[in-house]
């Protein structure tokens, strides 16, 4: 593998001084981009384009040519995995995400197996190597997958939903089915990232997406016991150098203590957590990364650069922050203000200690 220019990313996870804040952005490979849109036309449909490596590179390098992000996300989905499980994910457009055989019955949740990531899941280890080689070093290369209740929230249900009243249900009914999907999930979703990690990638993320529906006591049986076993279960080191693991939990803000002490290097903040706040409940047992409201992106450049040093500011003079969207970049938002973002966080210099 080639040399690592620029790895202030993944010093900064580690909570390693950086010469600037690094920077990159949930979603940065997207329908806001028209290079993006082009590419997709293409591939003739969001899926077609996740499996097929050569495309899915390339949608993953195009905001790095556009902007000086410091790092790369693998272009892909969350919903592979429970695809590679034999649900038969597909998408309409406007809906998002739905899946042929939803999880309904007991048998088909008994039968689930964990599929194997360098077989039914080869197109997306084949995207990473070869991302990874166009990158050449420019920037480190992030994989990731979906949390384990999250994948089951879309497993049971059957898509997105607006309540998971159906996912909840069973956890709360039938815990024992439940825990099984988890179970299983828990084992491809380790499988999966630590298969990324041997095709180049450099960091690993687990996006829990669907936490914050839940109670704090099932949040913790449902949702951190599962993410506290992945971050055990992941290869730490490659290639000579740690490989750093961030969980982001959106809606988790009440539970930052907890997944502090999870095992992950760095927890991803949503926009409803001050950032300082945060820092003081962490300390600097873990790094953050985040966390600016994706809508900032739709105001001014000059609105953008002051809310960006409002986070910036909240963080303060210490190592081990990352800045980041609090979600995934919305598909309105015009590149120049995604230009103007990282400008103004490169320039960001705060008053030292």
């Amino acid at each position: 593998m080639s040399r690592l220019d620029n790895d202030i990313f993944l010093r900064a996870l580690l909570r390693e001084p950086t010469p600037r804040t690094p920077i990159w952005l949930m979603r940065q490979a997207g329908r806001y981009l028209p290079e993006y849109r082009e590419t997709r036309k293409r591939a003739g449909s969001f899926l077609a384009l996740c499996k097929n490596p050569a495309l899915a590179c390339e949608v993953t390098l195009q905001p790095l040519a556009r902007f000086d992000l410091d790092a790369a996300i693998l272009f892909s989905d969350i919903l592979t995995v429970p695809d590679a499980m034999g649900l038969g994910l597909y998408f309409i457009e406007g809906e998002g995400p739905k899946f042929e055989r939803p999880l309904t019955e007991e048998w088909e949740i008994r039968n689930l197996a964990a599929p194997d990531p360098h077989a039914e899941l080869r197109y997306v280890t084949d995207a990473v190597a070869e991302i990874r080689r166009a990158l050449g070093g420019s920037a480190p290369l992030i994989g990731f997958s979906g949390s384990p209740w999250t994948l089951a929230c879309y497993m049971v249900e059957g898509g997105s939903s607006a309540d998971y009243h159906k996912a909840k249900m069973l956890a709360y009914a039938r815990p024992d089915l439940m825990h099984h999907i988890l179970d299983i999930t828990t084992q491809a979703v380790i499988a999966y990232l630590n298969a990324q990690i041997e095709s180049g990638a450099q960091a690993a993320m687990v996006f829990d997406s669907w936490g914050g529906t839940l109670s704090e006591a099932a949040y913790c049986e449902f949702s951190l016991h599962y993410l506290q076993r992945i971050a055990a279960g992941l290869i730490r080191e490659r290639e000579g150098r740690r490989v750093p693991s961030i969980v982001f939990a959106k809606g988790g803000g009440l539970w930052l203590e907890a997944l502090a002490a999870s095992g992950f290097d760095a927890l991803g903040l949503d926009w409803t957590m001050d950032m300082g706040r945060a820092r003081a409940l962490v300390g600097g047992r873990v790094a953050l990364q985040g966390n600016l409201d994706p809508a900032v992106l739709l105001a001014a450049p000059e609105i953008v650069a002051v809310e960006a040093n409002r986070v910036l500011d909240a963080f303060g003079p210490h190592p081990g922050h990352v800045f980041n969207l609090g979600h995934g970049i919305s598909q309105y938002t015009p590149p120049e203000n995604v230009a103007a973002l990282v400008d103004a966080v490169h320039a960001y210099r705060p008053e030292k200690c």
